[in-house]
């Protein structure tokens, strides 16, 4: 059996591709069988079932992405709580809040509240905090590089961290640049904004690194073209991909899977090799924030046969 899918080859930037694009024929190799789902990782975690599982509870997490190429948490913290100053030494952070408001304090940044829909930065070697404002625990999901530790300042008391002890070391340290486009933070309304008064792309890419990026995307199905069953969309060769559902509904058949509609707060995660084709679904909008290792991950289409 040839171990190959003759297919069409697309480099996604910023807009992402679309069926139709002229694009090189090229052979790539695809699996008889799209790669199994391993702990943590499944194809939709529901955020209400979370809810449900840690009824009662104010201080919980629930790491949900853990690839070779980012880890993903959703995080619960109670009323007045505050994490430790710390940073990361070579890799940048982001945290999508959910629910309740979140108080950052980041180093070369005015402090500022984070509120439902917001999209929060640190690069590298940037000191941080995070603290819950307001008068009910705050949800976030927090995105970090694969393999990513954790510093902390010689002020601050390091917290218990299994199978390590913390010794004390010397670091050149320099805080990240603010580079690529890359803010403190975004705002969801800023970014439906953008799109709906002011012609930004369906795609706005709002973190950027080396090893890991996030692209905002939102639309309506009623502006897109008719649904045909048939597509399978498209498949990324060397990157799993994961979204956070943001605003409506988005409608994904996932190789293997079938067809999933995911809700707000809710996440889906595809494994490279699987085909999958997300769409906006139901009277919108809706929105989802796209997150993998590649700053243009390759999107691999059949080709015409």
């Amino acid at each position: 059996m040839r171990p190959t899918l003759l297919i069409a080859l697309f480099s996604a930037a910023l807009c992402g591709p679309l069926h139709g694009q002229p694009g090189e024929t090229v052979w790539a190799p695809k699996p008889p069988h799209p790669p199994a789902y391993t702990p943590p990782h499944k194809p939709h975690t529901k955020l209400a079932d979370l809810k449900k599982k840690h009824a009662g509870a104010a201080d919980w997490r629930e790491r949900v992405v853990d690839d070779d190429y980012l880890r993903a948490e959703y995080v619960s913290l109670p009323t007045g709580t505050k994490t430790t100053r710390a940073f990361h030494p070579d890799t940048r952070a982001w945290w999508i809040v959910i629910d309740g408001a979140i108080k950052f304090d980041i180093e070369g940044q005015e402090p500022f509240v984070a509120r439902k829909g917001w999209i929060v930065q640190a690069p590298m070697q940037t000191l941080f905090t995070l603290e819950t404002a307001g008068d009910k625990p705050s949800l976030r999901l927090e995105v970090n590089i694969a393999g990513a530790k954790t510093l902390y300042p010689q002020s601050a008391e390091p917290p218990k961290l299994p199978g390590f002890d913390f010794i004390p070391v010397r670091l050149a340290r320099k805080p990240g640049p603010w580079d690529r486009g890359n803010r403190p933070y975004r705002t969801f309304e800023e970014l439906a904004e953008n799109n709906e008064k002011h012609g930004a792309p369906m795609t706005q890419r709002v973190v950027e690194d080396d090893r890991g990026v996030a692209n905002f995307i939102y639309g309506y199905e009623s502006k897109l073209g008719p649904l045909n069953p048939a597509d399978r969309g498209h498949y990324h060769p060397e990157c799993a991909e994961f979204w956070l559902i943001m605003a409506g509904q988005i409608r994904y058949p996932i190789e293997g899977q079938g067809v999933i509609i995911a809700d707000e707060g809710d996440l889906v995660y595809v494994p490279k090799f699987t085909f999958h084709a997300p769409r906006f679904y139901g009277k919108g909008p809706s929105c989802r924030l796209a997150m993998n290792g590649y700053p243009n991950i390759a999107h691999l289409f059949e080709a015409s046969k």
